[in-house]
């Protein structure tokens, strides 16, 4: 995806499936919920997520935002693969300046370090203060956060609610799936291009506002935060991404006549 002079590439890490029962709750009273977006879904009725990250290249910076699930290979994800993909770009851990986290949840940190060791040795780490609050140093923190994480320590730059990162790329916080959740913003002179986080796992998110997503750490906050997003997106011609959209692909919201549509690009 181009935005501008800038080129924003997927990183794949592998793939999950997960039933899409276990995803997500519904509020409303319809009796099949899927039934108008069985694109999203497999033969099965489940949901098959990419896992990896985004590479952009800014200002002599090479920037990884999210870092896929690591060797993480079991019956429900399926990840290892991030480190050959850079390498099919012709980069090296060596050569990532840059490793943006929109969340610190398992499957986007999973590339951060490998039993201990920094696998980004010159990188800057980059997080919302809330979720390095929330994950690892707050009074409650989770023990396999700690673990993994607390060796980036002494090279993380925590970022604030909308703070530039690097020639092109800001962060707009979006809290509600995690405390400190955030959207990274791509952009050139007028174009631009966003990356989601899990902020949306699956696109059907934007069209449908209400639907819970089961692992959102403050549901009604994260209901408010789509919707508000999905407002912000709908007809503008906007190219948006997640790291859990299948392929990774970009894709736009739609206006439509009482519903809005999706359309990969």
């Amino acid at each position: 995806m181009r935005v501008g002079e800038l080129e924003i590439v997927p990183i794949h890490d592998g793939w999950a499936r997960v039933p899409a029962s276990e995803m997500f709750r519904f509020t409303g009273e319809r009796a099949e919920p899927w039934l108008p977006h069985g694109q999203f879904l497999t033969a099965d009725g489940s949901l098959e997520l990419a896992l990896g990250g985004f590479l952009v290249r800014t200002g002599g910076r090479v920037v990884l935002v999210d870092a896929g699930v690591g060797r993480i290979d079991n019956d429900r994800y399926h990840g290892g693969q991030l480190i050959e993909s850079l390498a099919g770009l012709g980069l090296t851990p060596d050569d990532v300046t840059d490793v943006v986290f929109t969340h610190l949840h398992f499957d986007h940190v999973g590339w951060a370090t490998q039993k201990g060791a920094v696998v980004f040795p010159r990188a800057t780490f980059r997080c919302h203060a809330a979720d390095w609050d929330h994950f690892v140093a707050g009074p409650r923190p989770e023990r396999g956060s700690v673990k993994k994480l607390s060796p980036l320590a002494d090279r993380l730059d925590v970022f604030g609610d909308d703070d530039a990162l690097a020639p092109g790329i800001t962060v707009r916080h979006a809290p509600g799936h995690t405390p400190g959740s955030a959207v990274i913003v791509v952009a050139d002179g007028t174009e631009r291009a966003l990356l989601l986080g899990d902020v949306v796992h699956c696109p059907v998110e934007l069209l449908e506002n209400d639907w819970e997503m089961l692992m959102d750490v403050d549901p009604d906050l994260a209901a408010r935060t789509r919707e508000a997003l999905a407002k912000e997106l709908e007809g503008r011609d906007v190219p948006v991404a997640a790291a859990h959209f299948p392929g990774l692909r970009f894709g736009r919201l739609l206006a439509g006549s009482g519903r809005r549509h999706w359309t990969f690009a």
